[in-house]
């Protein structure tokens, strides 16, 4: 049977214009910043804190992920029309697509078969802008460094050596992730090593998405540390003056931006951080924004649960106050043959052997989850090629968890084929007795915290820490940085910093390379193994599928 493809999908649908959606979550017309027929900003006074509180939250993460991903935003979508049908008002509240996975490898990251939001082109392109008001800023910071390294009346004394602010591009390109600036003469600055990052992984991105209003936005630019003088002074974004220029560009992509799925419900999407080296979830305003709106929040966070759902509650849930309410681990039958031992090439031929092998993965995400004080509901997102068997066996192996697990047909049917699961998670918000408590508190120390999501988390024996590393902690405690929160930067392959331990590995040590210090978001970013900020692309792009005719209209972004 063929089946359209998405980008075909979401063109076949017609779009309501952007003022009727916003209606359904009483949103006055007149506080709508069009950009276009399809897409608004919304103003922060819409965030009313007094309602927060009363309205659920539920996080959709999953197990450890192939390298195609298992579906986490299409099950967010697809469960919030679920909801809805159920009668339930509800409001996804999702990132924004990087270019970089859209033209690499993804090919469009806005959902998928008819669990969308739209206009899906526009969303995995440029969309209102906020990821190039993101670039800018940072590097209006990157320039203001390098300008005063060569000022005569008011440099600052900053040792280039020491310099830990990079440059930002929105695109994987492998070229830009060691490079030396400032060549050809005086006048054209000081030479010296560089280095880019892709945009989600600038720190920029990360207060974006940590701000709780503008003023608390342009007081973590100016903590954004920048490096040392001669004479061993920190330096902070503050001493160039920078946090204004850097908030003006700033000043619209603070505000979270709506649009609608293809059944008509409304979506906010909001900053783009990646989970395997950033916090991995949209921004703290825009989940408020939701729950202000809705009576349910339906929220992702990248990659499995190990990194998005474990920073999202330990770093954004903590800092915020919110309180989630349930858990959706999203499981593939592919990801769980993967895990049990598979081949490549096999990864779509039923094989109950690998399955029942693969298990122990989300046996361990389970375990994770509920160390937050938190529920999980199991939404095994259904492929074409899934046996009734290898599904039957997670139910059946769930159940005697204590965990529910619910087929998701998102993907072929909508609304229509995501009521089941969201009457489950229903069931767990309904009955919560328990209170949501992160895994460390901020106050513990660096080694500890690392320590304790190493070990409970991950599963690891324990954490050795490289010379760099010792060094970087012994910075952090000099600059009274310690009660950051902590970050890992780690592969999204394994539980481990090994990106060829499959499963539920054992018997295992992880590697702290490096830790960056973002002062700004107010967390540490411990570097595991070899985990780099700037991406590559594949042999084969995803760009090279992609068309566009003499009208305009793009095929191959799916």
């Amino acid at each position: 049977m063929a089946y359209l493809t998405d980008i075909e999908i979401a063109q076949k649908t017609k779009l309501h214009h952007i003022k009727e959606i916003a209606k359904k979550i009483n949103i006055q017309e007149d506080d709508l910043e069009y950009y276009g027929k399809y897409k608004a900003k919304l103003p922060l006074n819409l965030i009313a804190e007094n309602k927060i509180k009363n309205n659920h939250l539920i996080l959709v993460t999953a197990l450890t992920p192939t390298p195609a991903g298992e579906g986490k935003t299409t099950v967010s979508i697809g469960l919030t029309e679920g909801l809805n049908k159920i009668g339930k008002q509800t409001i996804v509240v999702l990132r924004e697509p990087s270019l970089g996975p859209v033209f690499g490898i993804k090919g469009g990251a806005a959902g998928g078969g008819y669990s969308q939001v739209v206009p899906m082109e526009d969303i995995n392109l440029h969309f209102t802008g906020d990821f190039n008001a993101v670039e800018k800023a940072n590097n209006l910071l990157a320039a203001l460094i390098d300008n005063n390294l060569q000022s005569k009346t008011k440099n600052l004394n900053l040792d280039g050596r020491t310099i830990s602010w990079k440059r930002v591009i929105d695109m994987n390109d492998r070229a830009l992730r060691d490079i030396t600036i400032g060549l050809g003469g005086t006048a054209n600055g000081i030479p010296r090593q560089d280095s880019f990052n892709i945009t989600p992984a600038s720190e920029v991105m990360a207060i974006l998405c940590m701000a709780t209003d503008f003023k608390d936005l342009k007081q973590r630019l100016g903590d954004i540390f920048i490096g040392f003088t001669f004479d061993k002074k920190p330096i902070f974004a503050r001493d160039l003056k920078a946090e204004n220029a850097m908030a003006i560009l700033l000043k619209d992509a603070i505000k979270p931006n709506l649009v609608q799925t293809l059944e008509k419900n409304p979506a906010i999407i909001h900053g783009g951080p990646f989970a395997n080296i950033a916090q991995g979830t949209n921004t703290i305003i825009a989940t408020k924004m939701g729950l202000s709106l809705s009576n349910y929040v339906v929220t992702e966070a990248g990659f499995g649960a190990d990194l998005g759902a474990e920073k999202f509650l330990d770093i954004k849930c903590a800092s915020a106050g919110l309180n989630p309410k349930c858990v959706v681990l999203v499981v593939t039958i592919r990801a769980l043959r993967h895990h049990g031992g598979s081949p490549k090439e096999a990864y779509n031929t039923p094989n109950i052997a690998f399955v029942q092998n693969g298990f122990a993965n989300v046996e361990k995400h389970i375990e994770n989850i509920r160390k937050f004080n938190i529920e999980p509901v199991v939404a095994i997102n259904a492929f074409t090629n899934d046996s009734e068997a290898e599904i039957n066996f997670v139910k059946k192996k769930c159940a005697v968890l204590g965990v529910q697990a619910v087929l998701s047909e998102g993907w072929k049917k909508g609304g229509n084929g995501t009521q089941d699961l969201a009457k489950a998670v229903v069931n767990v918000v309904e009955n919560q007795t328990k209170t949501f408590k992160p895994i460390y508190d901020f106050k513990s120390p660096v080694v500890e915290k690392i320590e304790t999501i190493a070990r409970e988390i991950y599963g690891a024996d324990g954490v050795d820490f490289d010379r760099k590393a010792q060094l970087n902690l012994k910075r952090i405690e000099r600059l009274g940085f310690s009660d950051f929160a902590i970050c890992m930067a780690k592969t999204q392959k394994s539980f481990s910093d090994n990106d060829k331990l499959l499963g539920r590995p054992t018997g295992f040590r992880i590697t702290v390379r490096e830790i960056e210090i973002a002062a700004g978001a107010r967390f540490l970013i411990p570097i595991l193994g070899k985990m780099m900020r700037m991406p590559g692309l594949p042999e084969t792009p995803a760009s090279e599928g992609m068309t566009i005719d003499d009208n305009g209209v793009i095929s191959g972004l799916s």
